[in-house]
């Protein structure tokens, strides 16, 4: 009978690494299908992307939602699913390890949250203002990226242009700071407030889920 009841619980967990390791795979799929679709399809990137001016005078709000999934170009489209493959699996890993079978809801939890948290800014800054437009699923990749960072700070990160691996807790400052700065300087076409917002989404779900992550963080860098 326990030999049996073994049996079943590592079939289960086994079925359940299963159906989490393929989330990621599930978004990257689901989102360059509707990326490409909309390269070639102005009615759908238009209805897709994110407008503040018609979330707040005609109620669209799902487009703090469907922005995620449609992409500026293949460039962008391409950085965005790397990054979300290289830590979005990680991330996956630790949960699984964590929080067992709900790691898949807290997973899709944590990428839905940094979609939606990732323009809440930018929707109280140009809600009037319907000229502004932002795609992509930068906000949510930043929640993952920084939600791996929480859980292993010490892991390298390493830049194609730089081929110099970085300890990951001072990337995230870096980066943290660096989008901070450019979101204030606003001079370009990159959505610098989702990638910061997403970011602090992303360190602030994870450490909710389980607070043992902030003594872990800091035992790991000191």
């Amino acid at each position: 009978m326990r030999v049996k009841m073994h049996a079943l619980i590592q079939k289960t967990v086994g079925l359940q690494k299963k159906i989490l390791m393929s989330l990621t795979l599930i978004l990257i799929i689901v989102t360059a299908g509707v990326s490409i679709l909309a390269f070639s399809n102005a009615e759908a990137f238009y209805k897709l992307k994110f407008n503040p001016w018609l979330i707040h005078h005609n109620q669209q709000y799902y487009r703090f939602f469907s922005y995620a999934f449609v992409h500026a170009d293949w460039m962008h489209l391409l950085v965005n699913m790397f990054v979300l493959f290289s830590f979005g699996t990680n991330v996956e890993s630790y949960f699984s390890q964590i929080f067992g079978i709900k790691a898949p809801y807290y997973f899709l939890l944590l990428y839905a949250g940094g979609i939606v948290f990732s323009t809440l800014v930018s929707y109280g800054k140009h809600k009037n203002n319907d000229l502004y437009n932002a795609v992509g699923a930068s906000g949510a990749v930043s929640a993952v990226l920084f939600s791996s960072i929480v859980m292993n700070p010490q892991m390298s990160i390493i830049f194609l242009l730089l081929p110099i691996p970085i300890p990951a807790w001072i990337f995230g400052i870096l980066y943290l700071v660096y989008s901070a700065y450019m979101a204030k300087k606003g001079n370009d076409n990159i959505g610098h407030d989702a990638h910061f917002w997403g970011a602090v989404f992303g360190v602030v779900f994870t450490i909710a889920l389980n607070p043992a992550f902030i003594t872990s963080f800091f035992g790991q860098i000191f």
